[in-house]
């Protein structure tokens, strides 16, 4: 089959053209190495057909990952994991919480701040020695859910009223400098444009560029507890349930696999494949 002529169906059900280069940057950025890498695109390319969809080449690749050595795999499931912190949003607030923290933050979750007309229920906030910022997270648990720009419209008009009461509560002992609007998915050009020109920090799946979200937990290696590919999907919600959302986390509270009676050799194997996936 020619690939050049190759259209795929997208999580949206938008037919684009199928692109090699982005499912081997998709690759590389597992850590894979080159040999496994040309193996699987070769295995993949194999099993291509006209209207084939993202997910079921995802799965391919992922499949092939995964036998040569989970972290990999791991690596390559991450927007997956994402969506796996769902149903609620609420572990994906802890995962933007903890994100910061690693960052330079202090950060609180799910607080209630005076407006200067109303009471709002906030995220996330996080602060630095002089400055604070509020966050509110929109999280998708499928694709093709993107941010429109009501969404964007909707939080400034909540952060003008938080900030003007701010402003002037003499026991704020820091500044309210910015509002953003964090998504696992992506905004529209509406929204973008909407955040841009009202002040708004927008920050999505793949946006802004070089600091997006997939940016930021690739860089720090801030990985979800939900890349595991040894972990099961009870196993995560105990987890999640005991606001470990990060691997990293995982690491220093060890204990919890014990609460959830994985034996010794598992165990090993869980922490190698998180240990492996955390290194920078």
């Amino acid at each position: 089959m020619d690939i050049h002529n190759l259209h795929i169906t997208k999580s949206t059900g938008d037919k684009v053209k199928f692109s090699l280069d982005k499912l081997r940057a998709s690759l590389t950025k597992s850590g894979a190495d080159k040999e496994t890498i040309d193996h699987i695109i070769d295995s993949v390319r194999d099993e291509l057909y006209q209207g084939i969809s993202t997910k079921e080449i995802y799965n391919r690749a992922f499949a092939l990952l995964k036998k040569k050595k989970s972290h990999y795999a791991s690596r390559y499931k991450l927007k997956k994991a994402i969506y796996e912190l769902g149903p609620t949003g609420f572990p994906f607030e802890r995962f933007i919480s903890e994100l910061l923290k690693y960052s330079g933050y202090k950060t609180e979750v799910g607080s209630i701040l005076q407006g200067e007309c109303v009471q709002h229920e906030i995220d996330v906030i996080a602060h630095t020695k002089n400055t604070s910022i509020i966050i509110e997270c929109k999280f998708h648990n499928e694709p093709g859910l993107n941010c429109n720009v009501k969404v964007p419209l909707y939080f400034n008009s909540r952060y003008q009223d938080v900030k003007s009461f701010w402003d002037k509560n003499s026991k704020n002992k820091t500044t309210l400098t910015k509002g953003w609007v964090v998504t696992n998915t992506r905004f529209t050009e509406d929204a973008i444009q909407y955040g841009k020109c009202c002040g708004l920090y927008l920050l999505s799946w793949d946006y802004p560029k070089d600091n997006s979200l997939q940016d930021r937990i690739e860089r720090l290696g801030l990985y979800p507890i939900t890349v595991s590919t040894l972990l099961t999907s009870r196993e995560k919600q105990f987890l999640l349930s005991r606001d470990i959302v990060l691997c990293k986390q995982l690491l220093h509270d060890k204990f919890y696999l014990d609460h959830l009676g994985v034996s010794e050799i598992r165990k090993k194997k869980i922490l190698n494949e998180i240990e492996q996936l955390c290194q920078l």
